[in-house]
Formats: structure tokens, C-alpha cells, sequence
């Protein structure tokens, strides 16, 4: 084929949909032609956002240039050479050389070997694979340049040929656009997928649609610092047990920041498998791990200019916290299968319910990662800090019953609350909420002793009313003791400490490093 038998490659490439499909038909369909030695197209970007310039450092530069984005090449017995993108030919800026003067000037050029001297970069080359042509034509769509294609020939070229190569990359440069426009709106339309179910899910799992409920002076501090530091880009560590609110904390800081509008996105840390956490945050490409049978956004894309809230942020292995931390730091990320880097601008909630200054010093988290993330802590306080705040809560979540269990007639009386209140809750929130659910299912009419629910009932209080923390603390301690030595030991399952309790593995996990004790030693 000659080039001016390009109309029917002009006809395959308006065929492709995907930017690299459209770019690899023009370069390989391009060189199949006969006398064709070499095909390449170049396009106008900033250079930090090309592959190639990222990895060789140019992380800050914005400035458009033209980058090699498709090559392909027959050598002389026909074998495919000179696909590389990364050579000494890949970069121009704009107006420099013969490739730079087509996309400035917006005007074709043919050169022939025998009569210019512009075509002698590499002679030794031309002359070896016995080139005698370079034409070449700017790529513009609407009145825009958005590179140039160029081709060396073993034939010697004419303007006639010059002719069929502007028709040729007239039709190129929409295609081009197209694929461009059509990856555009699939990316939107993954993205718009993905937000649908990440919130279907936060919905489903949602635990108090009314938010952070409470009078007390221990909310209200904590809720203060909240509030004072939602209006900034800081990010913010909640620290507090298991089951205190933590993720509701994070919602208020959103709801109240200057993100508000865009998605605030949870990472639960402590439940991606090890094998799983790069897709998870980072996402994947399609094929690039058995499973993979589609491109997937990861935690961080999806929350671009919203909230990533991490929670649990203390259960990540030492050996991923790296990763992690290159994110937050810089923004810049790889999905898994890909090279090409990605930039998320993304604010920082993150939750955990260990002391992760002594998981530093135990070497177990790293100490950048933690000065990067405690830029501004929060410590939530646990309900039995805050016990006057108990009333209102289970009044809540009696409402709440009543409408999820269908138990319209179910109350708490003033002895429940009395109970309520004189319980440690190591469970916190989460525990109360299960306590008065189960409450309700028990109900059908008639008065449960909520006392009979509670795993670990609290002795009577002294005459005046208190019982100091550190009672409180030690009761709770021996409690669990006894329990995991009826279990033997045993945390989860049918008989185990958790089961005796009445409540989570995973609550009682927490309760049992809050405390210092091992299971393994009963």
C-alpha cells in the first residue's frame, strides 16, 4: 500500500475506540505499507503527566511538549524494530527541531536525503536501512495541534504523497480526540459505578444516621476540637476504643470542611486481606492478578478532592505502611498492572484504637508515617467517661429498634436506663446499641430485665454513688479473666470468652491489648 491507498487505514483507525488502540493502528498499519521503514506520532501534553518524563524524575514540570506516544518499524528483512518510547527521540519542545517546527508552525514538511542536510541527525542510520523520505504533518482538531505524525520511507516521497498524508492525519487527529472523549466518559462512568456502590455499601452499614449524640462535657470537648480543625486541610487522627464513634467523627469533620460537596470514602484497614491492600486503595487494571477481569478505581482515586477516612489505620503490616505513606505525602500512586502514575488530592481523616506512639517505639509503625497522620489527634472518650450521655443514646437506638425490629410497643423505663448506667460498656456505642436490639427482639410484648443481657453487671455502688475508674477498670479486668479461663483460652466461636460475654471477637480483641492480657496464657 502507498500512502495514497491510506484511505482504508484511515477507515481502521476511526474503527478503534481506546487511545493506545487508535495510536498502535496508525504507527503498525502505517509501517506495513510498502517502502515505509518508520512510523511515529508524537502528542502535545504537560510533562508531568507523561509516563516517560515521570520516570525519569519530572514529577513538577507542567510545561507542554510534544512526547513520543506510538513507534513502530521494519527493518530491512522485515523484522519489527524501534517501538521503544523512552529514546533520545521521545521529548521536543515545542519549535525545536523537525518534529517541534510541525506542531508550532502547523505546517507539513517534506525532506528528502540526497538534497537536505536537516535530515542527518543519525547518517550512519539512513543510510544503513536505506532511507530516502521524511515527510511529516501537525495532528489538529478544531483549529488545536495536538502533535504530529511522521514517517521515513525507502521510497522517495512527493507532494502528491504529502497530500494523502494530510488527509491521512486529519482523520488521525479526530480519532485521536475521540478516544480520548470516549476514555473520558468511561472513567466518569466507572467512577459514578463505583461512588454508587461504595455508598450503597456506607448506607447498608451505616450506624446512626442522626450523628453524635450527647451533652456531656467529654463530647463537647472533643466535639470542639472537631469542629475547629473540619474548615482546614489538616489531617486529623482520631484516637479512641473500639466502638466510641470514631467513624461519626470523621463524617462531622467532612460534613463541616471545605470538602464537603465531594465524597468522604472509608478504608477499613484491619479488613483488607495483605494480599488485596494495593487494589484496595490504589485500584487494578484488567489481567493484572488472577481475578482481575476489569479495571477497578482504588479508595484513594475514588476520594480525589474529598476525605479518604482510614480506619483501623494501625492494623496495616509494617511492610505496606511505605506505600501508604508515598500516597499521602506526594498524592502519586500506580494501580496495580500499571505504570502510569496517578495524582489524587485527597485530606486524611485516619482511626485507630491502639497507642501508636508504642507500636513506634515497639517497631511496629513507622515513625514518619505517624507524624504524618497525628498532625492534629483527637482523642474520643469512652462511654463510660461519659455516662450521662447514656440516657440519650439508648433512648436512640429504642427508637431505632422499634422501627428496625418492628416492636412499636418496646420502652425503656427508668430503671433500664438506671441499669444502662451503671454498666463499664468495654464495647462502648457498638455494645450499647446491641444490648437494647436484642432487647427489642426479646420483648414481643412484655418487660426484659436488661441486667440478664449485660455480660458483666456492675456490683452495687457505694452509698455515695461513685465508683472510682480504676474500680471500674479492675472489675472489667477480672471479668474478662474469668471468662477466658471458662473458655480456655478460646476468643471466637461456640463456648469461646466472647460468646460468655455476649459480645464481638473482635471487641473483645481490643478490650483484652487495651488491658495487656494474652489469651495465650489461660
Amino acid at each position: 500500500m502507498t500512502l495514497a491507498g491510506l484511505h482504508s487505514l484511515s477507515l481502521a483507525v476511526a474503527g478503534e475506540r481506546s487511545v493506545e488502540d487508535v495510536l498502535a493502528t496508525i504507527v503498525e498499519r502505517l509501517v506495513a505499507s510498502p517502502g515505509l521503514a518508520l512510523a511515529r506520532v508524537w502528542l502535545v501534553g504537560p510533562t508531568n503527566t507523561c509516563r516517560v518524563c515521570l520516570g525519569r524524575g519530572d514529577r513538577d514540570d507542567a510545561t507542554p511538549r510534544l512526547h513520543l506516544a506510538a513507534s513502530a518499524g521494519r527493518s530491512f528483512d522485515g523484522t519489527p524494530v524501534w517501538s521503544r518510547l523512552d529514546g533520545e527521540f521521545h521529548r521536543f519542545n515545542i519549535g525545536d527541531g523537525r518534529v517541534g517546527h510541525i506542531a508550532a508552525d502547523g505546517a507539513p514538511l517534506l525532506l528528502q536525503r540526497d538534497e537536505s542536510t536537516e535530515l542527518l541527525t543519525h547518517p550512519a542510520w539512513l543510510v544503513q536501512e536505506g532511507i530516502a523520505s521524511f515527510a511529516g504533518h501537525p495532528l489538529v482538531v478544531d483549529g488545536r495541534r495536538i502533535g504530529a505524525i511522521g514517517v521515513f520511507s525507502r521510497r522517495t516521497l512527493d507532494d502528491g504523497d504529502l497530500v494523502h498524508l494530510r488527509l491521512f492525519a486529519e482523520q488521525c487527529a479526530v480519532a485521536i480526540a475521540s478516544s480520548r472523549v470516549f476514555a473520558e466518559l468511561e472513567t466518569a462512568n466507572r467512577t459514578l459505578a463505583d461512588h454508587n456502590a461504595y455508598l450503597r455499601e456506607e448506607i447498608a452499614n451505616s450506624l446512626s444516621p442522626d450523628g453524635i449524640l450527647g451533652t456531656s462535657a467529654a463530647i463537647h470537648r472533643a466535639l470542639d476540637q472537631a469542629r475547629l480543625v473540619a474548615g482546614t486541610e489538616s489531617t486529623v487522627l482520631l484516637l479512641g476504643e473500639t466502638g466510641t464513634g470514631k467513624e461519626l467523627f470523621a463524617r462531622e469533620i467532612h460534613a463541616r470542611g471545605t470538602r464537603r460537596a465531594r465524597p468522604l470514602i472509608k478504608v477499613n484497614c484491619g479488613s483488607i486481606p495483605h494480599e488485596l491492600f494495593e487494589s484496595e486503595f490504589f485500584g487494578h487494571v484488567k489481567g493484572a492478578f488472577t481475578g482481575a477481569t476489569k479495571d477497578r478505581l482504588g479508595r484513594f482515586q475514588l476520594a480525589h478532592e474529598g476525605t479518604l477516612f482510614l480506619d483501623e489505620v494501625g492494623e496495616i503490616t509494617l511492610d505496606l505502611q511505605p506505600k501508604l505513606l508515598r500516597a499521602l505525602q506526594e498524592g502519586d500512586f500506580e494501580r496495580v498492572g500499571d505504570d502510569k502514575t496517578i495524582h489524587a488530592d485527597v485530606r486524611v481523616i485516619a482511626a485507630t484504637n491502639r497507642d501508636l506512639l508504642a507500636e513506634v517505639k515497639a517497631g511496629r509503625f513507622r515513625e514518619d508515617l505517624y507524624y504524618r497522620l497525628a498532625v492534629f489527634p483527637i482523642s474520643i472518650p469512652p462511654l463510660r467517661e461519659r455516662v450521662e450521655d447514656i440516657p440519650i443514646i439508648a433512648r436512640y437506638f429504642a427508637r431505632r429498634a422499634r422501627r428496625t425490629v418492628g416492636r412499636p410497643a418496646f420502652e425503656l423505663t427508668d430503671d433500664d436506663v438506671h441499669v444502662l448506667c451503671s454498666y463499664s460498656w468495654p464495647g462502648n456505642i457498638r455494645e450499647l446499641a446491641n444490648v437494647i436490639e436484642r432487647a427489642a427482639i426479646l420483648s414481643d410484648g412484655r418487660h426484659v430485665d436488661l441486667a440478664t443481657l449485660l455480660p458483666m453487671h456492675a456490683p452495687p455502688a457505694p452509698p455515695d454513688g461513685i465508683v472510682t475508674e480504676s474500680a471500674w477498670h479492675e472489675l472489667e479486668k477480672q471479668n474478662l479473666i474469668a471468662a477466658l479461663r471458662a473458655a480456655r483460652g478460646k476468643l471466637g466461636g461456640p463456648g469461646g470468652a466472647a460468646e460468655l460475654l455476649g459480645t464481638k471477637p473482635t471487641t473483645l480483641s481490643s478490650r483484652l491489648r487495651a488491658l495487656g492480657i494474652d489469651a495465650k496464657d489461660f
